[in-house]
């Protein structure tokens, strides 16, 4: 471990005045140091007698020590304040120990903070070597670490652990305009750039196929995963035509048969098409007598057949014109359902991502949310149970059967899955209480945390924020988390664009980042990771090499990247 002064030779921004454990610790702001200077959510290290504690910035606040200099402030007296400065009247800065590390050379393993720094400890402005031993190197070989953006007051990378990150479900939450979709696209970038697992995004609004819109005037349109990663996304589309208009090259169409709706994808637009639960109850008595075509044979009848129906196998007459008017409305509004399917569209998407490959579902303009939740339950339903029969398999015979891939699956509008009337029945609400136990995690996005069930938000791994205003929406994105009301403040705080609270499993400590930008930086980056899990052979194989060689090894692997992604 480097001494005190090799490790932080700058001014420190401060000293510890007092504070608790609990409560946290105070900050005398050094009489050099400006308090316009600092911002809440920023990153710090408090130097103490045997431990380094990294803490974050959570409140600022003015003092004195001489009530009487604020009862007759010096007014337009520059000298006088000058003088006043750093002595009688000083900063303030409030801190929230995160993790500890001790100084001892045999143990410098990152804990949880179990005490804390002794009086007049010094604070510094924590460096990128800092940043680098907490959340990880982005070049540490044989990790899985990826940049996500850079601290508030600096120009570091702040990585976070992809492995742990697909281990369970995660979500992404900000208040409309935010950039909600930006930090999914950087995240699921990473995922797919180091192929860690499949992903399965159900793209509602087709921002992640083969490209979205930008508020960047200079750069108005950027590029999709599908111009990103080529081959390895696969597009489908429940909209053909409107997919073949945007220039997605390859689309392939996907349709869904009436037999495929079960009577649980209509009890989760229970809501949307009005249905009561007697109306329900008819339709289990319909697809009991009626068979695996009750939707086409009943959308077929007649009042009159109705009538005679109900009276052969009981049922309510009413309930069941009612089903059949709300089963014309499901037509009417979602144009990719036909009577019958000849090919098993769900088996393709399956294949797809048994073979490694991420799959895009795009809605095209059939993008209500009636039609978005419907087509979502049913082949999320479907894959789900594959993945089950897949999993058990391998339980039985581990060494014989191989374990599924992992897969991601991406919802937007999450609330309308999760909401605590349908958490318990919702497909996604049953792989959220799974985590990781069938391979299937879920990446939620969406705008209103606070409608989705706390039993399933308590089981999100990790929570990417952006900006929110409604109080219950805050209140919800830190269910489940200790020292949450310091939390509060940060977020309270951020930007509304392009500044993201990162907190839960895949980041050691929650940290506020300004996001990467998705552009050709961007681009050349995520290309250059995936050359550089190929090229890492020939560099082990040139480790004697000449210096030359390496040169025109790395000339090669840029030339490549540029050719893919040449400056827009």
């Amino acid at each position: 471990m480097p001494s005190y002064k090799e490790a932080k030779p700058n001014r420190p921004l401060g000293m510890i005045t007092q504070g608790s454990l609990s409560a946290g610790l105070e900050m005398r702001l050094d009489g050099k140091q400006s308090v316009e200077n600092l911002r809440v959510g920023r990153f710090v290290v408090i130097e103490g007698e045997n431990n380094r504690f990294f803490s974050m910035l959570t409140d600022v606040s003015l003092s004195s020590s001489n009530a009487s200099v604020m009862l007759n402030p010096p007014a337009n007296d520059a000298f006088l304040m000058s003088v006043l400065s750093g002595t009688t009247t000083f900063g303030t800065v409030k801190l929230q120990p995160m993790l500890m590390l001790t100084k001892d050379q045999e143990e410098r393993e990152l804990r949880p903070v179990k005490t804390i720094p002794s009086h007049f400890s010094p604070v510094y402005e924590a460096d990128a070597q800092d940043f680098a031993l907490v959340f990880g190197d982005e070049n540490e070989p044989g990790q899985a670490f990826f940049n996500i953006g850079q601290p508030l007051n600096m120009d570091v990378p702040v990585c976070i652990n992809l492995n742990r990150f697909i281990e369970r479900s995660n979500g992404i939450f900000g208040k409309s305009g935010t950039g909600k979709s930006f930090l999914n696209r950087i995240l699921l970038s990473g995922v797919i750039a180091k192929d860690l697992a499949s992903v399965l995004i159900f793209d509602m609004h087709n921002e992640y196929g083969w490209q979205a819109m930008s508020e960047n005037k200079s750069a108005p349109r950027v590029k999709g995963l599908k111009q990103l990663f080529g081959a390895n996304v696969v597009v489908f589309s429940l909209d053909a035509e409107s997919s073949k208009a945007r220039g997605i090259p390859d689309a392939r169409e996907l349709y869904i048969g009436y037999n495929q709706i079960e009577i649980e994808d209509l009890d989760l637009l229970k809501n949307e098409l009005a249905l009561s639960e007697a109306t329900l109850e008819n339709a289990y008595i319909a697809r009991e007598r009626l068979g695996q075509d009750w939707i086409s044979a009943l959308l077929d009848m007649t009042g009159e057949e109705i009538e005679e129906f109900t009276v052969s196998f009981k049922g309510h007459p009413t309930a069941l014109k009612t089903l059949q008017r709300r089963l014309n409305t499901v037509v009417q509004k979602t144009p990719y359902l036909r009577p019958r399917v000849s090919h098993n569209y769900i088996e393709e998407i399956l294949s797809q991502i048994k073979a490694g490959k991420n799959v895009v579902l795009e809605f095209g303009r059939q993008n209500n949310l009636l039609s978005y939740m419907l087509a979502t339950n049913i082949i999320t339903r479907r894959i789900h149970a594959d993945y089950v029969r897949q999993s058990e398999r391998h339980i039985c015979d581990p060494e014989n059967v191989r374990a599924p891939r992992k897969l991601m699956i991406v919802i937007e509008e999450a609330h309308k899955f999760l909401a605590p009337q349908v958490a318990r029945q919702t497909i996604f609400g049953i792989i959220a209480r799974e985590m990781r136990k069938y391979f299937v995690t879920l990446l939620i996005v969406d705008q209103r945390p606070s409608g989705i069930d706390p039993e399933i938000l308590s089981q999100i791994g990790t929570r990417v924020t952006a900006l929110l205003n409604d109080d219950k929406d805050i209140d919800a994105v830190f269910t489940g988390v200790s020292g949450s009301q310091t939390l509060r403040t940060v977020l309270a705080q951020m930007d509304p664009k392009q500044q993201a609270l990162v907190l839960g499993y895949a980041v050691p400590m929650p940290v506020v980042v300004r996001t990467r930008s998705f552009d050709t930086d961007f681009y050349k980056a995520v290309a250059a990771s995936q050359y550089g899990d190929s090229l890492n052979a020939d560099w082990r194989e040139l480790a004697s090499g000449s210096p030359d060689e390496k040169r025109k090894l790395q000339e090669k692997a840029e030339q490549a990247i540029s050719e893919l992604f040449p400056d827009d």
